[in-house]
């Protein structure tokens, strides 16, 4: 029933269900500038129940509105009318994006109030680090950083919207298609201002299973045929790729990826500001997803420090959006997620303990590869360790910063330090392809400067006095991480570097000269 699932923290699988059906009851409306919200909300009824709605600035004034029922869309599109070409000509699809502008303007001399403008992305550090310094404890620090970066209710609709709308388009020739989020947009995780990933998704949900099995033929479609999934999935990708680029409106800077390991379409979707990466269907990311959203409800301080350490991680340059040879955020979650399986009591369970909690329901075999795991929260006992984040983000920088790279990898599944299978520097088994090292692309100089940066972090901690620094207006607790660290003591950090190979030591100190520029700039910009 419904009140018993509101009760109750929700799977997986009914949030996502949930948000895909709110975004095909939502449009999103291009405003005049000076606004009358009442008006607006006034007008938007006589279509049909406004059941929610809100306001954010995307170059000038949007609003999203959420109707109760899908009907009501039909009716507002039957009132909307097409943009007249008199400079421009126009490629007639009618979405659910629209543009309202007042026809008379002149008469609008009421004191307008002031719109609430949803934030679409997170403060600077700087900003970030002065409301951290008036926080009593690193734990609420942490909070207070994961409160500032966190995806807000209003940017998960947008999200599942800007997905919804993409469906319109693979609707067109795949009638039963749907566009779903995947990745951190959807698994607790996300930060406000990351990109979509979205992948479109073809398996008929069992509606026609039972059918099938009625009546005396084996009765199946004419189908193309194709040599391998792989072109099916990269004509498909071309296709719906030329579709929005040439159709769209607001899809700007289409391009197509279509060689890549997981073919996908990357565009900018101008109406809800997200920069979009549309693949096909990929189970074992959804898989992931669906893990790390199990790991983010189990326990408030699990989300809180991955936000921290991946923000420490960007100000001191360990991480980058671009690709390349650095530690990536997906892999640092990992590493938290394991370190939290290692705490005695452990804070959350290991794969292995979730798969012997799956039910029926819960079983996946994905290409070959186990990936079962119980997907309803309350059969998951809660952990009985009490470490408050102070504790234990001293304690992630100490057990990374003495971790034993050179012979033990990390195995989320088992929850146990496990010798390497190869040589590379860093290696994290991917919870579902046992052969796969997620951190394959890390090289030695990255995995040496995040164990210097740790010790260095680690060493900060232990030796603060946290009142004198507050008497003195001083960064103190993880303030005083978020500031790039080799300003005033890489010569402090020659010391502590005593235990690591010296030929990268040089490439290393020139990196954090570099960076500390550099990643400032980062920081503030992502």
């Amino acid at each position: 029933t419904d009140a018993e699932v509101s009760t109750r923290k929700k799977t997986f699988a009914e949030v996502q269900t949930e948000r895909l059906d709110q975004a095909e009851r939502t449009v999103l409306i291009k405003c005049p500038s000076k606004l009358n919200e009442k008006k607006l909300l006034q007008y938007l009824a006589s279509h049909g129940n406004v059941k929610s709605h809100f306001f954010f600035e995307n170059r000038g004034i949007s609003a999203l509105i959420e109707f109760s029922e899908k009907s009501s869309i039909a009716s507002l599109q039957d009132a909307v009318g097409i943009p007249s070409a008199s400079e421009h000509h126009v490629v007639p699809f009618k979405s659910r994006l629209f543009t309202f502008t007042l026809k008379n303007p002149v008469s609008q001399h009421v004191e307008e109030t002031p719109l609430h403008l949803a934030p679409q992305c997170h403060i600077p550090v700087k900003d970030l680090i002065e409301k951290l310094c008036l926080a009593d404890s690193i734990s609420s620090q942490m909070y207070i950083l994961l409160n500032e970066y966190q995806l807000t209710e209003e940017n998960i609709k947008l999200r599942f919207l800007a997905c919804s709308l993409v469906r319109d388009f693979a609707r067109a020739y795949f009638p039963d298609s749907t566009v779903k989020p995947f990745g951190s947009s959807v698994n607790t995780f996300g930060k406000l201002g990351s990109d979509v990933d979205m992948f479109l998704d073809f398996r008929d949900t069992g509606k026609h299973a039972t059918k099938m099995k009625k009546g005396p033929f084996e009765m199946e479609y004419q189908m193309k045929r194709l040599p391998s999934e792989r072109l099916a999935t990269q004509r498909i990708l071309s296709v719906i790729g030329d579709c929005l680029d040439n159709f769209g409106p607001g899809c700007a800077n289409v391009q197509k990826i279509l060689n890549a390991r997981c073919p996908l379409v990357k565009f900018s979707h101008q109406p809800t500001g997200f920069q979009c990466d549309l693949s096909v269907s990929n189970s074992i990311a959804i898989r992931s997803s669906e893990l790390l959203y199990i790991y983010g409800c189990l326990d408030s301080r699990v989300r809180a420090l991955v936000f921290t350490i991946r923000c420490w991680a960007r100000v001191h340059g360990l991480t980058n959006s671009a690709p390349g040879t650095w530690i990536t955020n997906f892999s640092l979650t990992m590493m938290v997620m394991f370190f939290l399986q290692r705490r005695s009591p452990p804070i959350i369970p290991t794969l292995d303990q979730l798969k012997e909690l799956a039910g029926e329901k819960d079983k996946h075999i994905i290409g070959g590869y186990d990936c079962s795991f119980v997907s309803d929260l309350r059969k998951i006992k809660p952990t009985k360790n009490t470490e408050t984040l102070d504790v234990l983000l001293g304690e992630f920088f100490e057990y990374f910063g003495n971790f034993d790279f050179r012979k033990n990898s990390i195995n989320l599944r088992k929850g146990k330090e496990v010798n390497k299978p190869e040589s590379s520097p860093l290696y994290i088994w991917n919870p579902f392809e046992q052969d796969l090292n997620i951190s394959k692309n890390v090289n030695q100089p990255q995995l040496e400067k995040f164990i210097a940066m740790a010790r260095e972090s680690a060493w900060i901690l232990q030796k603060e006095d946290k009142t004198q620094q507050m008497i003195n207006k001083e960064p103190w607790g993880l303030a005083a991480l978020l500031i790039p660290f080799g300003r005033n003591n890489s010569s402090k950090m020659k010391n502590r570097m005593k235990g690591i190979g010296s030929e990268t030591i040089r490439s290393l100190l020139d990196s954090l000269k570099l960076n500390n520029a550099s990643s400032q700039q980062k920081a503030v910009g992502k």
